[in-house]
């Protein structure tokens, strides 16, 4: 209503007076006034969108409004009457000119057939919008797409499906072979939809699109009590089959094949599946029985009859039919002629097509027998016998009444059923079920109902199923007890008889019972009377049965069960006998072992072949009998064909023969070969060629090889190979145990055998493996295999592979093969010898294009020129217009001397051409001599002049005059020219020159001149002739004459005299500045001197300065430093006559120079003079002149020594920085120890700029290896000695009590410590001390090595036993190793050291300073020790309860001064020095100096005089030092 309010407010509008809506309910119609308005739903937006409204004048108030059933029409009633009808559809279209769609609404679509007339209304029911429409599969199905669902129908039928799909991009694929339902592939998803229903009816994956590889099966026959039956068969993949149950969605079937599956289809009741398989064999599958069995081999083709259960199959010429498949042995075959195309049933009959050549024939099958199985499916069993009764009795109707027999008695239709016995011969059956309808009728006549629900013919039904069980229940649940007895003792089964009658009570049971036993006694049944006193425990008496029965075993066996009996010796020996007589060995064996007698049992065991039982007892009595059991036990297994068996029987006799044997019988090859390979070479080689043959058969030729040569038959390995084709191998083998010679001729050999088989590939093979390509390549030529004979010769000899292709084109030609022979005569680029081939037959078109796709540029031209000559003429003409060679072809022509075919050409098309072929035409001529002639064709070429150079050429001068003067005028000049050019070749220069001046060419007489050398008349031609470039010429003949060496040089030098002697001074000295001879210097001197001195003398002062400039350079380039100085200092060029003087190292003229003529240039020749020493290296002479330098230049060339002896001589400052360089130098070589012998040699001088380098020499020293021991007292003490002389000049100085110094002080200390060690080392009782000095040095650590410090202390501790500090520093050596290699320190546990002195923040060492080995070994011992339970792994406590090598008392914070011998706090006994913090426990101080007096060790009295110098002297002692 909400759409229609705008419109009440509207004055055109007038009240709505009816509606109505449309069919599917999309559209609702309003009619008022004139007018019509429409309102449709949107489903997408969900609101109804009114459309255009449609307005028909007068017509009046509409009243009534009623739509047509599908939606496409709408009529209207006005109040005036009229019924008016409306089209209401939203668009039409045509589908294929075949089928009209209508769209009624957004998703109603009528379909009109437009042939037929007959429609179908596609609708969704959910409403939504139909999108497209298809009309696929045989125009008879409808597809259509919506947003979210998916429409199906069956034009035929009217049945139509709509299910919910979601949209997959239009990529489904629809099958419609099945009438009933739709097949749609998505994505690897099958999906079916059953036509009428809105349902999918089910979705399996699968890959397999084929229809051939899917079966649906949809209540296509209906059988009793089956109401819905839905089937599919579809493939999981290529080997397996599924069978789904539609209805209930669940997998009723599993197949599994072995191959691949190519075909399947259900039967039309779904109960049994076909399927084929690649190799064409035919499958039944029994569904409800779950197996299978092959039916048919070579299918070719293969379908169910329809309507039946009738199978219709080919194998190559037979047609097979299973009229009863239930019975798929019963086959009936016939022979037909062809192919069968397919199944024609109707009119009663059904017709199997047949292809036999171009014609169709029809072979119709037994519609009874087809009708049969019809009548059987439908029930029908009356029918089904009427229809058996016509038919003669063969295996089919056989297999029918068999079929119905069963059928009937399960429908319990017994006179059917008594029928089909009587018809199969049944007698018995058909007599007792001949009973059994009578009792039944008698029944139904007496009571009514059903006979055969009575209970004695249930029960007789359930015997004649041998149910023996259910008929005694049924006669049980009736009280028919005596019934029930009967019936067993009619049957003969006394033993179910009697359990009735003792479980019922019954009073005849012992009568029974012996009645039983006489009845067995009568009819000899001896063994089952045995039984029966065994069963009522008479023992004796079962015995006595059993051996009168002849059945000593069972006798034996209830002896063994019974002691009592065993000890009846006499009734054993009975049995035994009588077990022996019946051979029955291995049961008397039995009974021999229980009485123990060993010997008679073995026997037994043996002639029984009881042979385990006999081993297992020989293995207890008799072990020397085992060997010997086990090889009978082979031998009994190898006649009893279980070889397999018998192998290990004969390895444990230790028969190898009779176990290899046994192996290859067996086909037991790689035991066989694992029981030869055990054995010597002459036992195995005779059986390796056997287990080679089976390894050759299965085509493992590596294997059969091995085996050959191991037998020593590696001729048979090579014949192996041969057989089967693998030359190479066989080459190969046969190259090692065969000369190469009767190798190659086996091959050769074999290749000409496989060569006259026709088998030139294999042939090739062989030659080509024995390397004789040549015998393959002659081959293929005898046979004419062109393509391969090239294919070799390019393999094997590419250098002949031209030639080759060359011969085998000459060949072809001359068989007349000409395109064969055009591709080797290309091949071998030839391509002329191809063209020559086809000229020579007259083939010029296929010449011409030879020439064109593989000759030269001009090629075709030549063979185009060649054609049209042949021809001549007009013809000549049109093919070379054709061709568009035309003009080539004249120049050819004319290229070719032919003159005549080009004037020809010429005249006949292309008359401009024809002088210029008179002047080619003129120029042969010359060439030939003929030189009048030349004369005429030149002129009537228009080519006068050419004539005239051709007499010039020939020096035929009058001629050359005449034809120039009559002809062209303006040649007489050249001809006077060449004329002169004659004159000058036979050196008439007159002659020349008066020629040239008539042809007023003075230049080239000046030319002429020149090139003769002839200067001085050259010079006067240009004087006389052509004055403006005579000093042009005048320079030439100066730079000729530089070019001449000395001869110009002499020249040049005449030259600038006559120059001098005609006053030309500047010409003079141009010439003699040029003068340049490099073999004569003191020409050039002179000469440049000369020049030099014209210039001071003549020429003005600007012009000479720059002569002197130039000369005096050039002097000095050839060494003449004095001549080159005198001529400068003529000009007062000071500076310019030094340089020449020190160029030429002439020191003392050019200080001379200096101090007299300018004193400013002495410092400059000083600095020269120096810089000349240093670059000649002479460092002596330096040092006179500048130490600095000096000491500079030793330390470039390395000489230190040197360096070092001349700084000593100079001052401390000096000194110290050569020393500090030579320290740096030596640092950075790795030699510290001699930096420090610098040092101590001369001082260490508190210089902040030293200290890296003091730092270095410490650090290296410490983190250098071999440090801890005595030997090493020296270098320690030379450290300390020079850290010491630093700190006492940093004291001096204004660094002291800086950090810098402070951290002197502390390196002074370790060195202290460390030379300190290194003394007590060498003295046996001072070890502890040695020890404790270690243990110090670890508070030190963040200027030590800290895996190096570790390492000390754990070792020196572990030396003097204290092993509970060794464990821990060792300990923290090897964390500090880890972490080493890890690279960090953030993982060390520092829980060890806390309260003590010993730093944690250590900078982490840069590399390991323990060798690998030594970290091993203790590695080894903390592992030892730390399964130590006795050992304390805590750091030791003093009184202060700190850690005892600890200055700091961790409690009270107090510090306490370290010892100088020990390192260790001093706690008690203070021994004092003078110099401030400076002390020694007294214990330790005497005893170090007990240990001086007792070893006098001078390395130890070396520390005492050391402490002495450091603390200010000894405390009061009457030590010395002597």
């Amino acid at each position: 209503m909400k759409a229609l309010e705008s419109h009440s407010r509207d004055p055109q509008e007038r009240e709505f007076t009816t509606a109505a809506a449309s069919p599917g309910g999309q559209s609702v119609v309003l009619g008022s006034y004139d007018r019509l308005r429409v309102l449709n739903w949107s489903p997408r937006r969900s609101i109804w969108e009114e459309a255009k409204p449609k307005e028909i004048a007068n017509l009046y108030t509409v009243t009534a409004l009623a739509w047509k059933r599908d939606g496409s029409r709408l009529c209207a009633g006005t109040l005036c009457g009229g019924v008016e009808q409306f089209d209401c559809c939203l668009r039409r279209s045509i589908y294929k000119n075949k089928f009209e769609l209508t769209y009624v609404g957004p998703s109603q679509v009528i379909v009109k057939n437009l042939s037929s007339g007959t429609r179908v209304v596609l609708k969704s029911h959910y409403g939504y919008e139909v999108e497209e429409v298809k009309i696929l599969g045989k125009e008879r199905y409808l597809v259509a797409h919506t947003s979210d669902t998916l429409l199906l129908g069956d034009l035929n039928t009217n049945r139509l499906s709509e299910v919910a799909w979601q949209g997959s991009g239009g990529n489904e694929k629809y099958f419609f072979e099945n009438e009933n339902v739709c097949m749609i592939f998505n994505a690897g998803e099958l999906t079916l939809v059953e036509y009428g229903s809105n349902d999918t009816l089910g979705s399996v994956r699968t890959e397999f699109m084929n229809p051939h590889l899917i079966s649906v099966r949809i209540n296509e026959r209906r059988q009793r009590g089956i109401e819905d039956n839905k089937k599919l068969a579809y493939l999981i993949d290529v080997k397996t089959i599924a069978i789904v149950d539609l209805i209930g969605g669940y997998n009723i079937g599993t197949i599994s094949h072995e191959s691949r599956v190519d075909w399947l289809e259900l039967n039309e009741t779904g109960h049994k599946l076909l399927f084929r398989d690649r190799k064409l064999r035919l499958h039944l599958y029994d569904i409800e029985g779950c197996s299978k069995t092959m039916i048919l081999n070579f299918c070719s083709y293969v379908q169910w009859v329809p309507g039946s259960d009738v199978l219709v199959a080919q194998n190559r010429n037979s047609l097979c039919v299973w009229y009863n498949i239930e019975a798929p042995e019963r086959v009936t075959m016939s022979s037909i002629r062809g192919e069968v195309i397919g199944l024609e049933r109707g009119g009663g009959k059904t017709e199997v097509m047949v292809t036999e050549g171009v014609t169709t024939v029809a072979y119709t099958l037994d519609e009874g027998l087809i009708e049969f199985g019809t009548a059987i499916d439908d029930g029908n069993y009356t029918r089904a016998t009427a229809f058996l009764e016509t038919l003669e009795m063969t295996p089919e109707t056989e297999a029918m009444w068999k079929t119905l027999s069963k059928l009937a008695l399960e429908a319990r239709q017994l006179h059917i059923a008594e029928r089909c016995f009587s018809a199969l011969g049944h007698v018995a059956k058909a007599r007792f079920l001949h009973k059994t309808n009578e009792i039944a009728d008698q029944v139904s006549r007496e009571y009514g109902g059903e006979g055969t629900d009575f209970y004695q013919v249930r029960a007789r039904l359930a015997m004649l199923e041998k149910n023996y069980k259910l008929a005694e229940m049924i006669f049980l649940e009736q009280n028919a007890v005596e019934e029930a007895m009967d019936m067993y003792q009619e049957l003969h089964r006394w033993d179910e008889c009697i359990a009735v009658a003792q479980a019922k009570g019954h009073p005849a049971l012992e009568k029974l019972r012996r009645g039983y036993y006489q009845w067995l006694m009568d009819t000899q049944q001896e063994e089952r009377a045995g039984e029966l006193q065994e069963s009522q425990g008479d023992g004796l008496a079962a015995i006595s049965l059993y051996l009168k029965a002849g059945l000593p075993a069972k006798a034996a066996r209830l002896v063994l069960t019974r002691e009592e009996l065993l000890a009846n010796t006499e009734l054993v020996e009975h049995i035994t006998a009588a077990l022996i007589k019946g051979e029955l060995y291995e049961r008397a064996g039995d009974l021999f072992e229980k009485i123990r007698n060993p010997q008679r049992a073995l026997e037994c065991y043996c002639k029984g072949n009881a042979f385990m039982k006999a081993v297992e007892l020989a293995r207890l009595a008799f072990p020397v009998e085992v060997v010997r059991l086990e090889e009978a036990w082979g031998d009994h297994l190898v006649q009893q064909k279980q070889l397999d068996a018998a192998i290990n029987h004969y390895i444990e006799a230790r028969c190898s023969i009779k176990a290899i044997e046994a192996a290859l019988g067996a086909r037991q090859w790689k035991k066989a070969i694992y029981i030869l390979d055990l054995q010597d070479q002459n036992t195995a080689s005779k059986y390796y060629p056997r287990v080679a043959q089976h390894y050759a058969s299965l085509q493992e030729y590596e294997i059969a090889e091995e085996l050959y040569i191991k037998g020593d038959r590696t001729k048979d390995a090579i014949d192996m190979y041969t057989q089967a084709g693998r030359w190479e191998q066989a080459h190969k083998l046969a190259m090692k145990c065969m000369r190469p010679e009767d190798v190659s001729v086996l091959y050769i050999t074999q290749a000409q055998e496989m060569e006259k088989q026709g088998k030139y590939r294999e042939a090739e093979r062989l030659y080509v493996t024995v390397e004789e390509p040549d015998l393959a390549i002659t081959m293929f030529k005898k046979h004419k295999l062109y393509d391969d004979m090239i294919r070799l010769v390019g393999k094997h000899h590419p250098d002949l592979l031209s030639d080759t292709h060359l011969h085998l084109g000459k060949e072809l030609e001359a068989e007349g093969r000409l395109q064969e022979a055009e591709y080797h005569y290309l091949e071998a680029q030839e391509w002329k010898a191809t063209v020559n081939m086809y000229r020579s037959n007259g083939l010029w078109e296929e010449a011409y294009r030879v020439a064109k796709a593989h000759g030269s540029t001009n090629a075709h031209r030549h063979v185009a020129y060649l054609w049209a000559k042949s021809l001549g003429g007009e013809s000549a003409v049109r093919l070379l217009n054709k061709l568009g060679l035309l003009e080539a072809a004249i120049d050819h022509a004319a290229d070719n001397c032919s003159f005549e075919f080009a004037f020809e050409l010429s005249r006949l098309a292309l008359k401009h051409k024809t002088p210029e072929i008179h002047l080619r035409y003129a120029m042969y001529l010359e060439d030939e001599g003929k030189f009048e002639e030349a004369e005429a064709e030149f002129i009537r070429a228009g080519k006068p002049k050419e004539a005239v150079l051709m007499f010039v050429h020939n020096q035929d001068w009058e001629a050359a005059q005449r034809v120039a003067e009559a002809h062209d005028p303006d040649s007489v000049a050249e001809v006077l020219v060449g004329q002169a050019r004659g004159a000058l070749e036979e050196k008439d220069f007159q002659k020349a020159e008066g020629l040239l001046l008539r042809a007023q060419r003075p230049g080239l007489a000046l030319n002429f001149y020149k090139e003769a050398g002839l200067w001085s008349d050259a010079l006067r031609i240009c004087k006389d002739y052509v004055p403006g470039q005579l000093e042009a010429l005048q320079e030439e003949y100066e730079r000729e004459a530089t070019k001449k060496g000395a001869r110009g040089m002499e020249g040049l030098v005449e030259q600038a005299r006559q120059w001098e002697q005609a006053g030309e001074y500047s010409r003079a000295v141009d010439c003699y500045l040029k003068v340049r001879d490099s073999g004569s210097s003191s020409l050039m001197e002179k000469c440049w001197m000369k020049a030099a001195e014209l210039a001071i003398k003549f020429l003005p002062p600007q012009r000479s300065l720059e002569v002197v400039r130039a000369v005096g350079p050039q002097l000095t380039g050839i060494r003449k430093y004095s001549a080159a100085a005198e001529l400068y200092l003529n000009l007062d060029l000071v500076k310019e006559a030094i340089d020449a003087f020190i160029e030429g190292e002439e020191w003392n003229k050019a200080k001379r120079v200096a101090k007299e003529l300018d004193p400013r240039y002495e410092d400059y020749v000083d600095e020269h003079y120096k810089e000349f020493l240093k670059n000649q290296g002479k460092v002596d002479s330096l040092v006179g002149v500048d130490v600095v330098a000096a000491l500079d230049l030793y330390v470039e060339q390395g000489q230190w020594d040197k360096c070092i002896e001349t700084a000593t001589k100079q001052n401390y400052k000096i000194l110290h920085k050569y020393v500090a360089l030579y320290a740096t130098h030596l640092i950075r070589e790795g030699d510290y120890g001699q930096a420090l012998a610098l040092y101590v040699q001369h001082g260490a001088p508190a210089n902040p700029q030293n200290f890296n380098i003091y730092k270095r020499i410490f650090t290296d020293m410490v983190s250098s290896p071999g440090t801890n021991s005595a030997e090493a007292y020296h270098n320690w003490a030379d450290l300390r000695d020079v850290l010491f002389n630093l700190c006492e000049n940093l004291v001096k100085s204004s660094e002291a009590n800086s950090p810098a110094h402070e951290e002197f002080e502390t390196m002074l200390l370790i060195a202290h410590y460390y030379a300190t060690r290194s003394a007590a080392q060498s003295v046996k009782q001072l070890e502890t001390v040695a020890a404790q000095l270690s243990v110090s040095l670890l508070r030190h650590t963040q200027l030590l090595p800290a895996d190096k410090a570790f390492y000390e202390a754990g070792i020196a501790t572990k030396a003097v036993g204290w092993e509970n500090m060794a464990f821990i520093f060792l300990n923290r050596f090897l964390d500090l190793t880890d972490a080493i290699e890890e690279g960090t320190l953030d993982a060390l546990d520092h829980c060890d050291f806390q309260d003590t002195d010993i730093p944690f923040e250590v900078p982490l060492p840069a590399k390991q300073h323990v060798p690998e080995a030594q970290r091993e070994e203790v590695r080894d011992w903390v592992l030892t020790v730390s399964m130590d339970q006795r050992l304390e792994q805590v750091l030791p406590r003093d009184e202060r309860g700190a850690y005892e090598a600890s200055l700091v008392a961790a409690s009270t914070g107090v510090r306490a001064l370290p010892c100088l011998i020990t390192g260790y706090p001093i706690l008690r006994n203070k021994i004092e020095f003078k110099r401030p913090g400076k002390a020694a426990n007294k214990d330790n101080w005497n005893k170090f100096l007990m240990a001086i007096k007792t070893s006098h060790s001078p390395v130890c009295q070396d520390v005492l005089k050391f402490i002495s110098q450091w603390c200010g002297g000894l405390p009061s002692t009457s030590f010395s030092f002597q």
